[in-house]
């Protein structure tokens, strides 16, 4: 027995025997005490199945990813900044950028190992980011390029960073599906690009600027490298400027003509400053006296001189002479340092800032120092060479550097305990008198160092008695009193 076409939905209850069961799927044959019955039915109502069900299906990971993109991003950043500020701080810059890359490589590495492990949005294109990355941190490790290479290679990794950035922005727009963290991809991927753009442009600069600016003294070799020296003025005695940190022989530009008119003036760049080439290992203040002494002698000049040092300056002038007293015949201090503080326990430890500014000397390699313009009171042409010196990677470098070897310098700056009756003038800046409490009792207690001395003091600021023209002034007439008491042995005035 054939049977009709049944409805959609039964309204009864089946049958137990010898009748047509109706199943939602179609055709069934049943068999019975011989009878074969045959049942056509009409498929069950099924809902639609959405045609972007794979969208939806990415949408219930978009929550894991995104804490795996936000995870490998901390990761990444957190790595790096404890490779360059604790493990590595104050090293090398190629030492630094190596180590940070290594760092955000880890970052990376996460990102595309989880994200195939725990979801459905693989992202192994960031495997190449990380191998590319830890392979650049890897060969700057290696190679450990110098200050040159560093430059010479910002004609190759620029465009090769801005080229996978861009491929990697693309990467995340299709591996990525909306809402499952682009966001928080697209700043790091932009940064990158931004990072290519600037060392590009920051090659441009450096490579104009050693080209550009000319060196107005001469180079002397004191055992393996070269240090600049710039002499200016006849008579005697020598007059010799110590910089103090961050500061190259163009700081003195105000002062130097304004005493070469009297005597012989002589302005220096030590190691890894300026126009002076780098060291082969970070100096402290002994080293440098060594540096200096031999630079003075190879340059054919005779002391005894008259050392004038600003801010640390000072300190490496009071080495110095503590050092070399027979070729010292007066000192000028310009609101000098407190070397006074520095402990041993502090010379065996290096300062915070070291590791700071090391890290600021990679940075300073994107470009980021040219976007601070300098605020020089000096005159062009030396107002320019400070720009370019100050903006570099170099002196950047050499800041650290410096830092670093700061508490040792004072601690040797404090074996000079005397200059007997050798004329002695110090001069304080008031603004650092108001900034820094019992600085006018430290510069009393140098002032102290001779008995032949005097400590004045100038409405002005730590800089100005350099860069400000009413300051230098100062300055030159406190040289110029040194000077002539040097030349008459006549005692100074107290006023």
């Amino acid at each position: 027995m054939t049977s009709g076409t049944c409805p959609e939905r039964s309204a009864g209850p089946p049958l137990l025997a010898g009748s047509a069961i109706g199943t939602a799927i179609g055709t069934a044959t049943l068999t019975e005490a011989g009878t074969v019955m045959t049942t056509a039915m009409h498929p069950t109502h099924r809902p639609p199945v959405p045609a972007d069900s794979d969208r939806a299906d990415r949408g219930s990971h978009a929550g894991p990813i995104r804490r795996i993109i936000a995870g490998s991003l901390v990761t990444g950043l957190v790595a790096a900044a404890i490779l360059t500020f604790v493990v590595f701080g104050g090293a090398d810059e190629y030492v630094i950028t190596g180590t940070a890359l290594i760092g955000f490589a880890l970052g990376w590495a996460m990102l595309a190992v989880l994200s195939m492990r725990m979801t459905d949005q693989p992202q192994r294109w960031a495997f190449v980011a990380a191998a590319g990355m830890a392979a650049t941190g890897l060969g700057l490790l290696v190679l450990a390029p110098s200050d040159a290479g560093l430059t010479s290679s910002g004609w190759v990794w620029p465009p090769v960073l801005l080229a996978l950035a861009i491929w990697m922005g693309s990467r995340v727009r299709r591996r990525l599906a909306a809402g499952s963290g682009r966001w928080l991809l697209y700043p790091v991927v932009a940064v990158m690009a931004a990072a290519a753009v600037g060392g590009a442009f920051e090659t441009v600069v450096l490579t104009s600027d050693e080209r550009s600016q000319a060196m107005p003294g001469q180079l002397y070799d004191v055992g393996g490298y070269r240090l600049h020296l710039d002499c200016t003025g006849s008579g005697g005695p020598t007059v010799v400027l110590l910089s103090g940190l961050g500061e190259f022989s163009p700081s003195w530009a105000r002062i130097a003509p304004a005493v070469a008119g009297t005597t012989r003036v002589c302005a220096y760049d030590r190691a890894g400053q300026g126009w002076s080439e780098d060291a082969p290992q970070i100096q402290d203040g002994l080293q440098a006296a060594a540096d200096l002494n031999t630079l003075l002698d190879r340059a054919g000049e005779d002391g005894p001189y008259v050392l004038v040092g600003h801010s640390i300056g000072g300190s490496y002038a009071m080495t110095y002479a503590a050092r070399y007293p027979e070729q010292v015949a007066g000192m000028v201090l310009l609101d000098a340092s407190d070397p006074y503080s520095a402990t041993p326990a502090d010379s065996a430890a290096e300062p915070s800032a070291s590791a700071t500014l090391a890290v600021l000397t990679s940075l300073a390699r994107l470009g980021i120092g040219q976007l601070v313009p300098s605020s020089s009171d000096i005159p062009e042409p030396a107002a320019g060479q400070i720009q370019a010196f100050t903006s570099s990677p170099r002196s950047w470098r050499n800041a650290a550097q410096e830092s670093g070897a700061m508490p040792a310098l004072f601690g040797q700056a404090q074996a000079l305990t005397s200059l007997g009756n050798r004329p002695l003038v110090v001069l304080t800046a008031s603004e650092s008198e108001q900034a820094i409490d019992g600085w006018s009792a430290v510069q009393d207690r140098m002032a102290a160092l001779s008995t032949n001395s005097s400590h004045l003091a100038a409405d002005i600021t730590h800089t100005g008695l350099l860069e400000e023209e009413n300051g230098a002034a100062m300055s030159a007439d406190a040289i110029a009193d040194v000077i002539e008491a040097v030349l008459t042995g006549s005692p100074l005035s107290t006023n």
